[in-house]
């Protein structure tokens, strides 16, 4: 019986065999297909891209104050650094100085000190003059003790001063990091902002550009300059004055993140730039600029005025009259003139 029985056919072989590749194949496709559709990024609105780069030129502006900051904290350091390192190597100089001076007592004190002072009064034929050398003898060696003392404490000062610089160290070298931690922010969120602007035609790209509102420059010399005048006539102050017309020189030149001028400026710098003209000295970030000075309701703004806008005060720009400003807006964007409705605003400062 056994030998007629016919060969057992594997599951996966001829017409069977076929059919399942056919249906793996199938559904292997149909997998791959809700896989990249699954992954794939949505495709942005133009409004969708522009309120995203929106939101990356803030974080970018927002990084770049720190970046500022994380600077100027990192001069300050570097500044600190030097002059101890200077203070320790004058300490270090004249404590040179001592020790020789006490080498050079040692070794005469070597030299004549081999006697027993008992046998050199015995020996002396005048001994009222030799009880008066060792009278001279002690207040020396009392002098002696003093330099000695002097020594140990200049060892002391210069231990702390060199403790103090590698703390100075360290604090520049954390600054260090922080900056370049800023930096690379910045530049992230920069890049990042453009890919997404690459979505737009050429025509959403200038609508784009333009709702930043305002115009670089005014449209003559001499519009220029009536309006530098009537906010110089407005202003509060002779320096507020002067501030608002550096800014109008400043119409046109382009945003550099952590610039301050005088070719070009970012948005703090800008400001800084504006009142160093002036004789006013501002810090340098946003976060500090907006202490510096008298508080101002949106009521009161006069030209001159330091505008800040976004609840982390990341931007900020100067008043000119009108409900407009001189700011510095973004990289790719001119100083230029804008209304200050066109952010969300988080107060006023009007300096000294």
């Amino acid at each position: 019986m056994a030998a007629h029985r016919k060969p057992k056919q594997h599951p996966f072989t001829g017409p069977a065999a076929r059919t399942a590749a056919t249906i793996a194949l199938a559904g292997a496709a149909t997998a791959t297909a809700f896989e990249g559709s699954g992954h794939a990024e949505p495709l942005l609105t133009p409004a969708q891209i522009k309120a995203k780069a929106d939101k990356l030129y803030q974080e970018a502006e927002a990084a770049t104050e720190k970046y500022n900051g994380a600077k100027e904290q990192t001069a300050e350091a570097r500044v600190s650094l030097d002059a101890l390192r200077d203070e320790a190597a004058r300490r270090t100089e004249r404590l040179n100085t001592s020790r020789n001076a006490l080498g050079s007592i040692a070794t005469a004190q070597y030299r004549a000190g081999g006697m027993d002072p008992g046998l050199q009064l015995a020996l002396s034929s005048d001994p009222d003059q030799y009880l008066e050398r060792a009278a001279l003898a002690e207040r020396v060696g009392e002098r002696q003790a003093a330099a000695i003392a002097g020594v140990h404490q200049q060892l002391v000062e210069i231990a702390q001063l060199r403790a103090q610089a590698g703390e100075r160290m360290s604090a520049l070298k954390a600054r260090q990091t922080e900056l370049a931690a800023h930096k690379s922010t910045v530049q992230d969120k920069l890049a990042a902002a453009e890919r997404t602007l690459a979505q737009l035609n050429a025509q959403q790209r200038a609508e784009y550009d333009s709702t930043y509102g305002g115009t670089e420059e005014p449209s003559a010399e001499r519009a220029d300059r009536s309006a530098a005048r009537r906010g110089s006539l407005k202003a509060p102050s002779s320096r507020a004055a002067q501030a608002v017309a550096y800014a109008y020189g400043a119409l046109g030149k382009p945003y550099v993140w952590g610039a301050t001028g005088p070719s070009s400026f970012d948005c703090s710098g800008l400001i800084q730039a504006a009142w160093r003209s002036a004789g006013v000295s501002l810090p340098r970030t946003t976060y500090t600029q907006i202490n510096a000075g008298e508080r101002v309701s949106r009521s009161q703004l006069a030209p001159g005025d330091l505008v800040f806008f976004y609840s982390g005060v990341s931007h900020v720009g100067l008043y000119i009259g009108g409900g407009n400003m001189i700011h510095a807006p973004r990289p790719g964007a001119p100083v230029r003139v804008a209304p200050i409705d066109q952010m969300p605003f988080a107060g006023a400062t009007r300096p000294a």
